[in-house]
């Protein structure tokens, strides 16, 4: 039966998480498996590997077969290059120590390389944060700014309305005593005015009185004006009989 090294799926939607099996190839992806040989967390950066690795190899000597996934994997934890020197550990081409040695070697390798990516990546991440860091003291320093001109404006715009306001008293006393004078005045000028009341109201009955006084003599000078005009009417005539006795 072919078997085959590879990833079964568990996990949340959205963040899944991984187990390397030994599985039959007939069998569903994440049905029944032979063997867990470790996990596989893509949710971390790196990645996080677990695996077995005398099991894995095991495994490969007897023939299964990983999937590409799989192969990425297995080489990245060294089961690829520890299979290999295995192989040439039982042609002869080298001894067991010479291995051992050298897969030694290339595991020291390769943890320097993944501790420097972690390095670079606490670097970056550092960076990030004291450029964020930077950037929110930046808009805080002028949000205070900001804050501290509309308090001095503010306090220059009370200044402003308050100052009038402050002036307003000595006006006002000033308003009063222009005032009161005039109000004494008018108040010692009043009995004047009462008096001089009587004396155009007795004025005025004299001129009634007076008017019928008046039309009296009026009266008088139109008969005696009348008589006259009656004298002269009267006049023509007797110089008519005059001049007819002359006759």
């Amino acid at each position: 039966m072919p078997v085959k090294i590879r990833l079964q799926r568990h996990g949340k939607k959205g963040k899944p998480f991984y187990w390397i099996v030994a599985a039959d190839s007939r069998a569903k992806r994440d049905g029944r498996y032979l063997k867990k040989l470790g996990t596989y967390n893509p949710n971390t950066n790196p990645a996080s590997i677990n695996l077995n690795l005398e099991d894995t190899v095991t495994w490969l000597e007897k023939g299964a077969q990983p999937t590409d996934t799989a192969r990425t994997l297995l080489s990245y934890k060294g089961v690829m290059i520890k299979h290999h020197l295995n192989g040439g550990v039982r042609k002869g081409a080298l001894t067991q120590e010479e291995a051992d040695k050298k897969f030694a070697a290339w595991l020291e390798e390769k943890a320097a390389k993944i501790q420097a990516k972690k390095d670079g990546l606490s670097k970056n991440e550092s960076e990030a944060n004291a450029k964020r860091l930077a950037d929110e003291k930046a808009v805080s320093d002028k949000r205070l700014a900001d804050a501290a001109a509309a308090e001095a404006e503010a306090a220059a715009e009370e200044a402003a309305n308050e100052a009038p306001s402050e002036e307003a008293p000595a006006a006002e006393v000033s308003n009063e005593e222009a005032t009161a004078p005039v109000v004494e005045e008018t108040t010692e000028e009043a009995p004047a005015v009462e008096e001089a009341a009587p004396v155009a109201e007795a004025e005025e009955t004299k001129t009634e009185e007076a008017a019928p006084e008046a039309k009296a003599e009026e009266a008088k000078a139109e008969e005696a004006k009348a008589e006259e005009a009656k004298a002269k009417e009267a006049t023509p005539d007797a110089e008519a009989t005059a001049e007819e006795t002359k006759e």
